[in-house]
């Protein structure tokens, strides 16, 4: 036989985490799927070590054709995933969820993403990719400069809850803070909303406590691990070992995600890095597959 390739090595690494878990697989709230020449544009403004990912080396892990990439995650196991994509400017987001509709007929493992942005007819489009579907929204308050709270968003927060569609929420000032990062904008809008279904991205990053203490307030609010206690995480922006108390007490809302393909080590880091917190393997198993699989009915 032929050596293992590298990504060969990883999956069966991957599998064997979940096997070792008596898991049937990984369900990750957190990939990126976006059209092509998008993606490109974001993988160019990485290799540029721009303000916007604070000025880091940030080398892309699996950078390759989509079919590739989706393949790659089958091979490790994740039985379901997201296509993360988001505007930065209006105009954007309609046409984001059409290729995101597509996206989700052809790869039926990728729950059916869409996003939004505060412009005129948010809501008009919102409610149709609710209509066509949509099981996730993402949105990204750092790249897109706008506040949460923003009153062109509250219907749209409003119809959402009512849904109860989950919205995966980049809304924590890492890796570079933005205008209307960090907790007190998303805190505005819970107040108005509080049955919303808020996945907090990167755990908030680095406003972990922060955020943490809105899951704590708020029964729908929850939080995706991506990218959080890794290696490359750790040293910027430690997750503080004095709360992982009450990260093991919301185990039942803590979400695997891993920010694949745009990640600088390979996808089963992430994994030990959750391993090594040493909240044991009901935690682990409620995180990286059951507490997405009640959300999503998977």
């Amino acid at each position: 036989m032929p050596p293992l390739t590298d990504e060969a090595g990883e999956a069966r690494e991957v599998r064997r985490f979940w096997g070792g878990l008596g898991l049937p697989g990984l369900s990750d709230v957190h990939t990126h799927f976006m059209p092509e020449r998008v993606l490109h544009k974001v993988w160019d403004y990485f290799d540029t070590s721009g303000p916007l990912i604070g000025g880091l080396e940030w080398p892309i892990t699996y950078r390759k054709a989509e079919a590739e990439r989706t393949a790659l995650l089958r091979d490790f196991g994740v039985r379901a995933f997201t296509a993360m994509l988001y505007p930065h400017k209006p105009g954007m987001a309609r046409w984001l969820n059409g290729w995101a509709a597509d996206f989700a007929r052809r790869t039926p493992d990728c729950l059916h993403t869409a996003t939004l942005y505060p412009e005129p007819g948010v809501g008009a489009y919102v409610r149709e990719a609710v209509e066509a579907g949509a099981r996730v929204f993402k949105a990204h308050v750092q790249v897109g400069a706008y506040d949460p709270a923003d009153e062109r968003l509250q219907e749209t927060w409003g119809l959402l809850a009512e849904a109860g569609i989950p919205v995966v929420l980049h809304c924590g000032s890492g890796p570079a803070p933005g205008k209307y990062t960090g907790p007190e904008p998303v805190a505005r809008v819970l107040a108005r909303h509080p049955k919303l279904r808020l996945i907090v991205a990167h755990m908030g990053m680095p406003e972990y406590e922060e955020f943490l203490g809105l899951a704590e307030r708020y029964d729908e609010v929850r939080l995706d691990t991506t990218m959080t206690f890794t290696d490359f995480t750790e040293r910027l922006m430690p997750f503080p070992r004095r709360i992982l108390p009450r990260l093991a007490a919301l185990g039942d809302r803590i979400l695997l995600g891993s920010d694949y393909p745009n990640i600088p080590y390979p996808y089963p880091h992430q994994l030990h890095a959750l391993e090594r917190l040493d909240l044991g393997p009901e935690w682990l198993r409620a995180v990286c597959h059951d507490n997405a699989a009640d959300l999503f009915g998977l």
